[in-house]
């Protein structure tokens, strides 16, 4: 079964894993041993990790090692830059906006003050 690289980023345990194995291919033995779970219970995550392209598994004599596949993670990547343009324009305009309601507290106190100036006369 082919997984979603959103389903697998989607648990802090499979982020951890991908940040141990990021930067050099770890054996399973060693990523087991920084979780307070189970082996086979990080072993299901990494399967989960496999399947979702982010993660390949190779045998090196009696060892498994876990590498890193980062490049599926650009999918998440693409998808997180469309929403950043569409709030960095509402943030933007929002910015316009409140620009514009520190201005106007001025007009209404110079009307408010020649109000109370016209009353007391």
């Amino acid at each position: 079964m082919r997984r979603d690289v959103f389903q697998a980023i989607a648990d802090p345990t499979r982020r951890e894993i991908l940040n141990m194995i990021a930067y050099q291919s770890l054996n399973v033995n060693s990523v087991t041993e920084n979780f307070d779970v189970s082996r086979a219970a990080i072993y299901k995550h990494m399967k989960i990790l496999v399947e979702c392209g982010l993660m390949e598994m190779k045998q090196e004599g009696r060892e498994r090692y876990c590498e890193a596949k980062l490049e599926r993670l650009s999918e998440v990547s693409d998808w997180v830059t469309q929403y950043k343009a569409f709030w960095n324009s509402k943030l933007d305009a929002l910015e316009s906006y409140l620009k514009e309601l520190q201005k106007q507290p001025d007009i209404a106190t110079k009307k408010q003050k020649n109000g109370k100036h016209k009353r007391t006369r």
